[in-house]
């Protein structure tokens, strides 16, 4: 039986090997993997260290049920993420991927209401350029057209707030003369909903799939917390993408000093190595649930899993041992620059934006008026398949014109990359865009 690729009829090398931030294809073509994966493989590939991990605890025990065991790897992490997480998050629940850990966030946001007495507030808010995760509780939080419009008629419409955008403000407004009146648009959504309705507010720290790394300008989240502390809303964090380092601090929120009350990871959990991704929570959410019914309504199979675990306690401790933080932060500023200088030598480059090593560049037809690329013109794709060629992988985003129709490309190497390897990526970069430009 064939195998289901993202595209059926797709053509796809075979990937034979890894090495740092290299992959090596079977006919023995090496790329720089410009985008970590899917902004995942944050320390690069085949890590010794990492993978003599994986042997020892697969030698131990790979497999318990969460029902029957506790073990020790995830008791490990999940103490660890305590001691990292920010403010009052204590409490871990394990799942195997993001949407899992979004999803999961929202249905403890829904549960701990209901716990508390108050059933009635069902509502997960979100923003209108989101990208949440493809189950479809966590599809209902995204905003993210190309991937809602298929199962619309499953889906709840409540990715309504606007986007922190400034490069193109959905409110015609300037930052900073705006004062921040995007965050204002989510109590312009809790007023019409009525806030007793409204449980939480879900959203992304730095916007990744769905609008090429936008970071919101300063006094966003601030704003968003008082909102959501006044309406008695929770805000759910969805750190995904953005945790364990990727943006400079183990997780983004540290950035602005903002708590969140539950926090989904992924991706740079387990860096690549395993499928792993957890739900944070507050200990006051836990604390209510543990005084009601004592059980998170949520579970999976692989929940917790000891061997996915054992690997994602390395990864977090390489992380920390490493300083991978501070290294995104110090080799952040000149990856912007690399990509700056491109801007200034490539009109389709419209905006460079980006935190540590997460970086977008929004692609346009016009810089001066700002004006997208017509969707058919499949300019992301275009770009993304001239860096393969060149040798370079980077990742297909959308920008925010027309709320997400626009062209965009996640720049996002391994946190273990350095300044030479930084500087072959700005490079093959600048040859793909030449590329790109002679077929435009």
């Amino acid at each position: 039986m064939p195998l289901i690729q993202p595209l059926l009829d797709g053509v796809y090398p075979t990937v034979a090997y890894g090495d740092g931030v290299f992959l090596t294809d079977s006919e023995g073509r090496r790329y720089l993997d410009g985008c970590s994966g899917a902004v995942t493989a944050g320390l690069g590939h085949a890590l010794q260290e990492i993978v003599d991990v994986m042997a020892e605890q697969a030698r131990r025990v790979a497999f318990s049920y969460r029902l029957q065991f506790r073990n020790q790897p995830a008791d490990d992490l999940a103490a660890l993420l305590e001691e990292l997480a920010p403010g009052d998050i204590r409490w871990t629940f394990f799942v195997n991927s993001g949407s899992e850990a979004t999803e999961t966030a929202q249905k403890m946001a829904i549960q701990y209401w209901r716990e508390a007495g108050r059933p009635e507030k069902t509502v997960v808010l979100s923003r209108r350029l989101s990208y949440h995760g493809i189950t479809l509780g966590a599809l209902s939080m995204s905003g993210h057209r190309a991937r809602r419009s298929l199962f619309e008629p499953l889906l709840t419409p409540n990715a309504v707030v606007v986007p922190p955008y400034c490069y193109r403000c959905p409110l015609g407004k300037t930052y900073p003369e705006c004062n921040v009146a995007c965050a204002d648009d989510l109590q312009q959504n809790i007023d019409r909903l009525g806030a007793e309705q409204v449980a939480a507010f879900a959203m992304e720290p730095v916007i990744g799939a769905a609008g090429g790394a936008i970071v919101p300008p300063q006094g966003y989240f601030q704003r968003i917390r008082e909102i959501c502390d006044r309406n008695e809303v929770l805000l759910i964090a969805d750190e995904v993408m953005t945790a364990m380092g990727r943006t400079g601090a183990m997780f983004a929120m540290e950035h602005w000093g903002v708590e969140p009350d539950l926090i989904a990871l992924g991706k740079g959990l387990s860096a690549g190595y395993t499928p792993l991704a957890a739900t944070l929570a507050s200990d006051h959410l836990v604390q209510t649930i543990r005084a009601g019914s004592g059980a998170i309504m949520s579970g999976h199979t692989y929940s917790a899993n000891p061997l996915s675990c054992a690997v994602g306690l390395a990864v977090v401790r390489y992380v920390q041992k490493h300083d991978l933080a501070r290294r995104a932060a110090t080799l952040g500023p000149t990856l912007g620059e690399r990509l700056e200088g491109l801007r200034a030598r490539h009109p389709i480059v419209g905006d460079v934006r980006g935190l540590g090593l997460l970086w977008g560049l929004e692609l346009v037809a016009d810089p001066v008026t700002r004006t997208p690329f017509p969707t058919n013109a499949r300019v992301t794709a275009r770009l993304v398949a001239a860096a393969q060629e060149q040798g370079l992988l980077i990742y297909p985003a959308l920008a925010g014109a027309g709320e997400g129709t626009g062209d965009a490309v996640i720049v996002a190497p391994p946190l273990t990359i350095d300044e030479a390897e930084l500087g072959l990526l700005g490079d093959l970069l600048d040859r793909s865009l030449t590329a790109l430009e002679d077929t435009l």
